[in-house]
């Protein structure tokens, strides 16, 4: 006779269908909220996690399997006390395994633990008699259920990445601030000291002799599903987010390349598999990992963790020897038991289609080793169970977990824990090459963005009026100052199809759409170097611009067009305002500079390309394009002349929409990024050298016998100014994105650099 199935314990309500005490102030504040209520703070949660870039960047794309429960999982604290010292005792036992595992191997040797289950395992790694110093488990997780005796059981242990503890974070933040009132009535222990703990922790896992380590974190990148954990968790520990590119070997030693050379990294934290840190050693097919890295792990330059074969804890073979392990290795019974395969989750409620309903839950819990002890995160990661997603490291349905307070311990914080004294910095070396290049092109597409939309206006409003031959001439070179920007079709430049065209432009397939996708593409991989709130208002402009020039109306169309002015304006003014004159401002702003400088040769050359006699009309535009329209008029009145339209919109120093202003935010930004003297000179030099010119250019024209005519022959030497600086941009990318030569280092003294070389 087949035994009766396990039931599910309920977490909410016992078995006479009554609250568990614990859940009764939660209740009763949900309660307060009113009807409907619940499930509208859900939906702002949603949006919540959508607008910080959870779940996607833009919309169309397919987001992240990722949503928060608006309802909690509530752990009492004597309960979580249990699971406590259970995971302590857990987490001790595996790091002497581990140890064990790459070091004297007694268990294997003594057949405590079977040779089989490790060497055959792929997890585990040769990596030569030399073992790699420093602890080799650092962060654990383990994955809990509640069985049907109500005694938590680990499911799975998480020895490799450990994964989803920056969601756990972010799960409290999001849910704090939609359901404060539900927050406050509950008494939750708090996550945060946990982090600092924990930042606190790393800086006594580095090299022996450092004395104020640079810790990194390692990533697969922006593309990778785990990219804004990996962003999000650098950003609460306080340490440089970097990709294998990012980072080389040097004469043993691990550096990160930077704009002003090599800084070392003396601690890398490891987000990425074990088996892809070093192709020269591991994987040879691993393009993201970085060669020699091992090397200068053994050498003791560098410490990672956690231990690259770490992950070897993993196997579920191993778990059922853990009772025998702990007491041969730790002389008593294993406190935390593993759970069975016939095991039920318990059920939580959790909000669908506006109601609760009980599902089954599985609880991750984090645990950090500081040197000295194991730490417990208050709190951790339930995820409601999905047969399509039984072991997924992301859930698609989360929820946060608060831990009571225990009212009869006080509530101590993290201990100030003393550090050596660090010298003050005020340079922009620290940042990375590839941050730079993204911040760089960032800026030019972000202006380019804007002149496309400025062009689309322009030429939106002569469309919409009668037709008279000034504005159908204005409206032939706008279309092709449009279709040399390469927005728009050269078949369109007809003005019968130049509407279909800025149409056509505007969606995904057109080029303002790819503009659309590379600024979001863009501004994720430079997520790190954003506050918060920068990112929220980049993104949240962006996609409103998005949506907007979806419109098929002509209305629509410039609708769509001034909500891309309002975001391209919004960037300039977030950079100017909330970013440090650093390293990542200068490389997003002269990214805009060369754009704009560009732009503006281009447009002026081609309203120039007139005969001489209709040079009027050619003029007022390139007032129009360089938003310079009203401050002629307060110079000049209504006298239309060359020389002060060409001196206005090219050679005026004190106009943000010409050519001048551009050129001398280029030359200072260049003079200012501290670079060797003779790079730093040549480059600042080109653009000294065209502000030069354009003096030199307006001053022939005021001084021609017949200014229309010598302002017609400037489209070839404009012309001539944008092939400059698009040499300027090739060599700024030669200098500053490319790899750095070994000679170059950052912070290390004269020895040091001749050995790094």
């Amino acid at each position: 006779m087949a035994e009766p199935a396990a039931q599910a314990v309920d977490e909410m309500v016992d078995g006479r269908g009554q609250l568990r005490p614990h859940w009764r102030d939660l209740m009763g504040a949900f309660s307060m909220l009113g009807e409907g209520a619940l499930a509208e703070r859900g939906r702002r949660l949603d949006r919540g996690f959508a607008d910080d870039g959870v779940t996607s960047v833009m919309p169309g794309e397919a987001p992240l399997r990722w949503r928060c429960d608006p309802v909690p999982l509530l752990i009492q604290a004597a309960e979580f006390a249990t699971v406590e010292a259970g995971l302590v005792q857990r987490a001790t036992l595996l790091s002497r395994v581990l140890d064990d595992i790459y070091g004297a191997q007694d268990l294997l040797a003594s057949g405590a633990l079977p040779p089989a289950m490790v060497f055959a395992n792929p997890q585990y790694l040769r990596l030569g008699a030399a073992g790699l110093q420093g602890p080799k488990l650092h962060l654990y997780a383990a994955d809990l259920i509640r069985g049907a005796d109500g005694q938590w059981r680990v499911k799975a242990d998480r020895t490799g990445r450990a994964g989803g503890i920056a969601y756990a974070q972010e799960n409290r933040r999001q849910l704090a601030r939609v359901l404060p009132e539900a927050l406050r009535s509950t008494g939750v222990r708090p996550l945060e000291p946990f982090f600092d703990q924990w930042q606190d922790a790393l800086r006594p896992l580095a090299p022996t002799g450092v004395g104020n380590p640079t810790v990194a974190l390692l990533t697969r990148g922006t593309q990778h599903r785990h990219w804004f954990e990996h962003m999000h968790l650098a950003r609460l520990l306080s340490c440089a987010l970097v990709e294998g590119g990012d980072l080389t070997v040097r004469n043993g030693a691990l550096f990160l390349k930077t704009l002003r050379g090599l800084q070392r990294i003396d601690l890398l934290l490891r987000q990425i598999d074990g088996r892809l840190i070093d192709p020269l050693e591991l994987d040879g097919n691993s393009v993201i990992g970085v060669p020699g890295l091992l090397d200068a792990a053994r050498a003791g330059n560098v410490r990672i963790v956690n231990h690259p074969g770490s992950a070897v804890l993993e196997a579920k073979e191993l778990a059922a020897l853990l009772p025998a392990l702990c007491q041969r290795l730790l002389g008593r019974a294993l406190l935390l038991g593993n759970a069975a395969p016939a095991d039920v989750p318990s059920l939580a409620p959790c909000l669908t289609d506006g109601r609760l309903d009980a599902r089954p839950v599985v609880w991750r819990v984090f645990l950090m080793f500081d040197g000295t002890a194991w730490r417990v995160l208050p709190g951790g990661l339930a995820r409601i169970r999905d047969d399509d997603a039984e072991d997924a490291p992301l859930p698609g349905l989360a929820k946060d977990v608060w831990v009571m307070h225990d009212e009869q311990s006080d509530i101590i914080g993290p201990l100030a824990v003393p550090a050596p004294r660090l010298a003050l910095r005020r340079t922009s070396g620290a940042l990375p090459s590839r941050v730079a290049d993204n911040l760089f092109w960032l800026g030019r597409y972000v202006e380019r963005l804007d002149s496309g939309a400025r062009l689309g206006r322009a030429a939106l409003t002569r469309l919409g009026r009668a037709s008279r031959p000034r504005e159908f001439e204005e409206l032939q070179t706008l279309a092709r100052i449009l279709a040399d920007a390469r927005l728009i079709d050269a078949e369109a430049v007809a003005s019968a199809s130049l509407t279909i065209g800025l149409h056509a432009t505007m969606h995904a397939g057109g080029a303002v759409g790819g503009l659309f996708a590379n600024i979001a593409g863009l501004t994720e991989k430079v997520r790190d170097r954003l506050t918060g709130d920068m990112y929220a208002s980049f993104t949240q402009t962006l996609r409103a611009a998005q949506e907007a020039a979806k419109s098929p109306t002509a209305d629509g169309l410039g609708n769509g067009l001034l909500a891309i002015s309002r975001f391209c304006t919004a960037v300039a003014g977030l950079a100017s305002e909330n970013m440090v004159r650093g390293g990542g401002f200068m490389f997003l702003d002269l990214g805009r500079r060369i754009e704009r400088a560009r732009a503006v040769v281009r447009e002026v050359g081609f309203v120039l390309d007139l005969p001489a006699r209709r040079i009027d009309s050619g003029l007022m535009l390139a007032l129009e394009l360089c938003d310079s329209a009203i401050t002629y008029r307060n110079r000049y009145l209504n006298v239309l002349q060359p020389a002060p339209v060409l001196d206005l919109v090219l050679a005026d120093q004190g106009n943000p929409r010409g050519l001048a202003f551009q050129l001398v935010a280029m030359r200072d930004l260049l003079e200012d990024l501290g670079s060797e003297a003779g790079v730093r000179e040549l480059l600042a030099g080109s653009a000294a050298g065209l502000l030069a010119e354009v003096d030199l250019v307006v001053n022939q024209v005021l001084n021609a016998p017949d200014q229309a005519q010598e302002a017609a022959l400037l489209p070839s030497r404009l012309r001539a100014m944008g092939s400059e600086l698009d040499g300027l941009s090739n060599r700024i990318t030669r200098r500053y994105f490319a790899v750095l030569p070994a000679t170059q280092t950052v912070g290390l003294g004269l020895s040091q650099v001749q050995g790094a070389a």
